[in-house]
């Protein structure tokens, strides 16, 4: 596959699978913008990883949960490349918290970084996608975020995810007619140093109410 030409906005890019997203597309030959929120050295490596490959990169500061700062990020791409074609929502809080023990400013900030700012920025750049009639929104979604696969201590995740993938439903649905698809990617949990295997197994085990698989 050959993305020569194309490019890229990977947000939370900096660090674990946004980071390997964005280097994947720049070996494909893509021109790659890294968004971070805090995490500005490790954007700046897989800025210098990026360029070691051959491809146009940049880093860029952004907050998805504020639709101001959102414009700008697709601006600042645009003005650096001209164009954006492929966009990647990575960017996702998750919190260990029962329904009973959560804040609703806990709840909000979940939905907030895992639903609302998929909104913000793929309304931002739609009409930059529109321009050449082709453009790929990804999506990260949850595993069986698909089938509103509902688990204890992660209510406002799970939801918000579930909606993520109803969301991308009907946006691919509106812009097919200008050659953008929509798309979910619904991973498992990814081995990148923030989580045990003795949590892993408790994620998994989490999943049936009475402690027991069978």
């Amino acid at each position: 596959m050959s993305l020569k030409n194309r490019v890229a906005l990977v947000t939370g890019g900096s660090r674990g699978i946004g980071k390997e997203i964005a280097l994947t597309l720049g070996r494909a030959g893509a021109s790659v913008a890294v968004a971070y929120h805090t995490n500005k050295a490790g954007a700046q490596k897989a800025v210098e990883e990026l360029r070691r490959l051959g491809v146009g990169a940049m880093s860029a500061a952004t907050d998805v949960t504020d639709p101001v700062r959102v414009k700008e990020l697709i601006e600042s791409v645009t003005r650096q490349f001209s164009r954006l074609d492929i966009l990647v929502n990575n960017v996702g809080d998750f919190e260990w918290k029962a329904v009973a023990d959560s804040t609703l400013e806990e709840w909000q900030r979940i939905f907030d970084s895992n639903l609302q700012s998929v909104f913000y920025i793929s309304k931002a750049a739609l009409p930059v996608l529109r321009r050449h009639r082709w453009g790929r929104i990804v999506n990260l979604g949850a595993v069986g975020a698909e089938r509103a696969f509902g688990q204890a201590k992660i209510s406002a995740y799970s939801a918000a995810k579930a909606g993520l993938v109803a969301f991308s439903r009907s946006l691919a649905l509106e812009e097919a007619r200008y050659g953008i698809t929509v798309n979910v990617v619904n991973p498992a949990i990814i081995d990148d140093a923030e989580l045990s295997l003795d949590e892993a197994e408790r994620v998994h085990d989490a999943r049936f109410p009475v402690g027991r698989r069978s």
